[in-house]
């Protein structure tokens, strides 16, 4: 397994003079290219060319930051249905504290439903920086500051008058359907949202019904990781509701739909670099990559699929009866631990425990999706999540005290719960998380 070189480090984002974390490429406060800046400033201080990074199949994770270079960041205050809060969402009030009128959210396609910021009510609210500026001719609308409330927002995402990063459409999504529900959040450090995810919902030859989770995590150190994620998301859960209605065996199924996903991400390479190259000399690219896990679940059986360190959980309704971890990571501590060579905990302890040994990209050696299918005895819900959210509930006894106890009867709430979980832990990285009540219940069909 190879890793990319870190970049040169700097002691403030030469934009902004935010301090940085350790391993930060892009600044948390406005975005800009810190490896840039900071071969910028190497090659000043050198006075000599500095030699180009090595591009290279590189699957580690971001570190986590050494808790005392964190952010001083104030502790969230809870808000309805048992979410914290997101520190974000001040920006977001007027004077006197309330939120300004809900607009319609926007929709992006069939399988991404694009929802607003949350309020801190923990429920979906208004996106900010939004209406009518009155300087424009006509009044036409236009995207204004949140910050300032009076520039306005040019292409690159800054406002043109105080120089504000401005929140993105993927910053907060939220999605329910009948018997399912997603959310993801960008998370307090990063400048932008690399996870995606997709739901649906449809009806087996029989009758019955079947739901299907998609979560994606895109690898930070690799090429629009953001991409990435969203092709894998949407081609997956395309497969799935083309085989399922059809009578395709669930692992069968679910086999195929991350081969497909897999697929769309390669072919973001080709976009990226060219003409498509021999796949020797793409395993040398720095590509765009993903991870994958999904979960379809039916009335008697759930069926699970992954590749990389994104998770899926059972938690029974019954909390007296044991959740389980339904996936085994491809990274490197789970197979310190597999070989025996190390504990669990010792592994994870490790520098190194998070960097993945399997992903989707055309870097990957090998394509080696994982499935299994369980029959649980009892309802419950399906926790598929990104590291995002495990890190803050790493084992399944963990994950079942952050799940609420009415999870299966209330999705939505659950998974704005759990993203509430992660930002109050500190929300290091991008959050994703779908909650899948078991068994799956008659509903209508559809996608989000």
């Amino acid at each position: 397994m190879s890793q990319m070189p870190q970049p040169p480090q700097l002691s403030a984002c030469p934009t902004c003079d935010e301090p940085p974390q350790s391993g930060d490429r892009y600044c948390d406060q406005c975005g800009a290219d810190l490896s840039a800046a900071a071969a910028a400033a190497a090659e000043a201080s050198a006075d000599r060319p500095v030699p180009p990074q090595l591009s290279g199949a590189v699957r580690a994770t971001r570190p986590e930051p050494d808790p005392e270079d964190d952010y001083e960041l104030a502790a969230p205050a809870t808000g309805g249905q048992g979410q914290a809060a997101d520190p974000r969402a001040a920006g977001a009030l007027g004077t006197d504290g309330t939120a300004p009128p809900a607009g319609p959210a926007p929709e992006t396609g069939a399988s991404t439903h694009t929802g607003a910021a949350p309020g801190a009510d923990g429920a979906a609210g208004t996106g900010t920086g939004t209406g009518a500026d009155p300087r424009l001719p006509g009044g036409e609308p236009g995207p204004r500051c949140a910050a300032c409330q009076e520039g306005t927002i040019g292409q690159d995402g800054f406002c043109e008058r105080c120089g504000h990063a401005q929140g993105r459409e993927r910053d907060h999504v939220e999605s329910e359907l009948e018997g399912i529900a997603a959310a993801t959040d960008r998370g307090l450090r990063h400048h932008r949202n690399e996870d995606a995810f997709s739901v649906s919902t449809a009806e087996l030859p029989d009758g019955s019904p079947v739901v299907v989770a998609v979560v994606c995590d895109g690898v930070s150190s690799a090429t629009r990781p953001d991409d990435a994620s969203a092709a894998a998301a949407h081609a997956a859960n395309e497969a799935l509701m083309a085989s399922l209605p059809h009578g395709a065996h669930p692992q069968q199924a679910m086999n195929e739909a991350i081969v497909a996903a897999a697929e769309a991400v390669n072919s973001l390479a080709v976009e990226t670099d060219g003409p498509a190259s021999h796949p020797e000399q793409q395993r040398h690219q720095n590509a765009p990559a993903c991870t994958i896990v999904s979960a379809v679940v039916t009335s008697d059986i759930l069926t699970v699929g992954w590749v990389g360190d994104s998770r899926a959980y059972w938690v029974p309704d019954d909390r007296t009866a044991p959740p389980a971890r339904l996936t085994e990571d491809d990274s490197w501590a789970a197979q310190m631990v597999a070989a025996g060579l190390m504990s669990e905990a010792e592994a994870y302890a490790d520098e190194r425990a998070h960097a993945i040994t399997g992903w989707l990209g055309a870097d990957a050696y090998e394509l080696e999706p994982h499935t299994a299918s369980y029959k649980p005895d009892r309802p419950g819900v399906v926790v598929v999540c990104t590291d995002g959210l495990w890190n803050y509930a790493e084992s399944a006894e963990e994950m079942a005290r952050a799940v609420p106890p009415d999870a299966r009867a209330r999705p939505l709430n659950s998974a704005q719960v759990l993203v509430g979980h992660a930002l109050g832990g500190g929300g290091h990285d991008n959050v994703t998380v779908a909650v899948v009540p078991f068994p799956a219940a008659p509903g209508r069909a559809g996608s989000a």
